[in-house]
């Protein structure tokens, strides 16, 4: 019965990561070092939880090796473990998707299923600014930016964007993306954008997006450097 004992063995192992993952806290954290990596004390803020239960949940993923850790002084910074740790995610996301109406069901009660304006798909992009016919804005926080952005992206961070915007020029299209599909950063961009009277449209998805589709970035990436240009 030698199947019956790699079978009680094995799937203990994958029964790990479903666990990790069982908790809507945790997958904030991933989405949020989607990004890039973040202290505890910022991601902490981010998702509007204590110190401390920010740090069991990433103890949680990280047992489950799916983030890793380094010491930078006293602080503790958290980084996806690898690229098919953020493919994880992303196919949970798209079976929830697909078998649960109650995610469409909110993502138009908040305004994200493309039904509020124009979507630029990321091909259109990359031709749109090939000829010079589009400026890509970036409108996540500047720490993400500076880890990693689209090329030629310029940094626009949502908070900044009514001080930065007359700087941005008006010829061209602004394509505005943040951080996927479930970020409002960029529709609220686009809104300010539009209401000062530019060509403004969001990018369909966001960075994990670009990233996992292999297009070429600009900045490092912990786990796919071979595919990023200086």
């Amino acid at each position: 019965m030698a199947h019956r004992q790699l079978k009680e063995r094995i799937y203990p192992q994958f029964a790990r990561v479903g666990a990790a993952l069982a908790s809507e806290k945790r997958l904030e954290l991933l989405d949020l070092l989607a990004q890039g990596p973040r202290s505890v004390d910022a991601l902490a803020a981010e998702t509007a939880m204590s110190v401390a239960n920010t740090s069991r949940h990433l103890q949680a993923l990280k047992a489950s090796r799916l983030v890793d850790s380094d010491r930078d002084g006293t602080r503790v910074i958290y980084r996806l473990a690898s690229e098919e740790v953020l493919r994880l995610w992303l196919a949970l996301r798209s079976v929830a998707e697909a078998r649960l109406a109650e995610v469409g069901q909110i993502a138009r009660e908040f305004g994200l299923d493309g039904g509020a304006g124009e979507r630029i798909q990321r091909d259109e992009l990359e031709r749109l600014v090939s000829y010079g016919k589009a400026v890509v804005v970036d409108v996540r926080p500047s720490v993400e930016y500076d880890h990693g952005h689209l090329p030629q992206a310029v940094s626009v961070p949502l908070g900044a964007l009514p001080e930065m915007a007359a700087q941005l020029p008006r010829d061209r299209r602004l394509v505005v993306y943040c951080r996927g599909a479930y970020c409002q950063f960029a529709d609220e961009a686009v809104a300010i954008l539009r209401k000062a009277g530019f060509d403004a449209v969001r990018l369909e998805g966001g960075w994990p997006e670009w990233v996992l589709e292999g297009r070429p970035t600009s900045a490092g990436m912990d786990w796919s450097s071979e595919r990023n240009e200086a």
